[in-house]
C-alpha cells in the first residue's frame, strides 16, 4: 500500500488506517487479530484507537496482538485522549488529566510509546495552552512521536496549529485532525480542510463511507446485522438515509457499475484522493469487510467521475462561502 506523510511532518503512515472503534465491543479477540493480519498483508501500517473506545477494551485487545499478530515495529500506534465517557462532561483538555490518560494507554497498549497521539476533542473549560503543553511534554519524554487533534472545528484546529507553530520554545507542530469526511458529509470543506491544509495538517477522515451507507446496502431496506438495524447504533446510520443521501447513493452504484469496481471502491476512492487527505480511517466489523475495503488500493476514479459525484453531493453552505451574487 502507498504510504503518505502525516501534514508537514516526518510521519509516513499507509494511505488507509485500520479502526478499532468496535475491537472489544463487538469484535473479539480472534476477529481482531484476523483483521490485523489481513491489513499488515496488504501493506497497512496506521491503527486508529482511542482511550474510551470499549472503555480502554479497545487498546487492551491491540496490546494483546502487537507482537504476537504482528511487531510492533512494523505498525503506526494512534491513539487519542481527553474524551471522557461521561454524559455531563464529555471532554477533559487538562494537563493532568491527558498525561495521565497517555500513562495508561501505553500500560494498555503494551507499549512505551505511541507513534501518534491525538487531543479527542476540544476543552473549553481548559486554556487551549495547557492542552498543548501536555502535548509537547508528551513528546519531549518520549512516550509520543507525533502529535494530532480529532473533533477540532476550523477555529479550533487553527488556533492550535498556529500556537504549535509560533510560541516560543520547544514546540510540536501538529501532524495531523481527524474529522468525519465522505461523500454524505463534506462540512469539513468549509472551514476544517482549508485551515488543515494552509497549516499542513493531515487530515485523517473517519466514518468514509458514510458510516456504511456509502456501500449500497440500504438501498433496499435495511440488512440484518448491520448497524441500521442494531438497537445501538441505528440512530447513528440514520440521518443518511434522507433523500439527499439516496442521491448520492444512487451516483455512487452507477459509477461503480461503470468503472467495474463496487460502491465501497468508488466511495473510499473518492475521499482517499482529496487534497489534503493523508488516511481515511476505515472499520470493519470482519475481515472479509475489511479486505474489501482495502481493494480500492488499485482503484483512482476518472476526473470525469470525480466531477460528478462533487456535484451530486456538492453541500450548500451559502453565506459566508458564497458571494452574494450566488445566492
Amino acid at each position: 500500500m502507498e504510504p503518505r506523510h502525516a501534514g508537514r511532518t516526518g510521519l509516513r503512515v499507509s494511505r488507509i488506517g485500520l479502526g478499532t472503534l468496535t475491537w472489544a465491543r463487538d469484535t473479539d479477540e480472534h476477529e481482531a487479530a484476523e483483521q490485523l493480519k489481513v491489513f499488515r498483508e496488504a501493506g497497512g501500517t496506521l491503527v486508529d484507537t482511542a482511550d474510551v473506545y470499549a472503555d480502554g477494551g479497545s487498546e487492551y485487545l491491540l496490546g494483546r496482538l502487537l507482537g504476537t499478530v504482528v511487531p510492533r515495529r512494523e505498525l503506526v500506534i494512534a491513539t487519542k485522549a481527553g474524551g471522557v465517557l461521561d454524559p455531563g462532561h464529555r471532554t477533559d483538555g487538562s494537563r493532568g488529566h491527558l498525561l495521565a490518560a497517555l500513562d495508561a494507554s501505553l500500560a494498555r497498549l503494551g507499549t512505551d510509546h505511541v507513534d501518534l497521539w491525538q487531543v479527542h476533542a476540544f476543552d473549553p473549560a481548559t486554556p487551549l495552552e495547557e492542552t498543548l503543553h501536555a502535548v509537547d511534554l508528551a513528546v519531549a519524554s518520549g512516550r509520543v512521536r507525533y502529535a494530532g487533534v480529532a473533533g477540532f472545528s476550523g477555529w479550533q484546529l487553527a488556533k492550535a496549529a498556529t500556537w504549535q507553530l509560533a510560541a516560543p520554545g520547544a514546540r510540536v507542530p501538529l501532524a495531523t485532525t481527524q474529522m468525519e469526511y465522505s461523500l454524505l458529509q463534506r462540512g469539513v470543506e468549509r472551514e476544517v480542510l482549508p485551515a488543515a491544509l494552509d497549516l499542513g495538517v493531515g487530515l485523517l477522515p473517519s466514518s468514509p463511507l458514510g458510516r456504511g451507507v456509502l456501500t449500497g446496502k440500504y438501498r433496499r431496506g435495511t440488512p440484518p446485522g448491520s448497524r441500521g438495524a442494531s438497537e445501538t447504533l441505528s440512530a447513528f446510520v440514520a440521518p443518511y438515509l434522507d433523500e439527499p443521501s439516496r442521491r448520492v447513493v444512487d451516483a455512487v452504484a452507477t459509477a461503480a457499475d461503470g468503472l467495474a469496481a463496487t460502491p465501497l471502491q468508488v466511495a473510499l476512492a473518492w475521499v482517499r484522493d482529496r487534497p489534503g487527505v493523508t488516511a481515511p480511517i476505515v472499520g470493519a466489523r470482519t475481515a472479509d469487510q475489511l479486505r474489501a475495503a482495502l481493494s480500492v488500493e488499485s482503484l483512482t476514479l476518472p476526473d470525469e467521475i470525480c466531477r460528478a459525484l462533487d456535484d451530486v453531493s456538492a453541500p450548500v453552505h451559502r453565506y459566508p462561502d458564497h458571494d452574494w451574487s450566488e445566492l
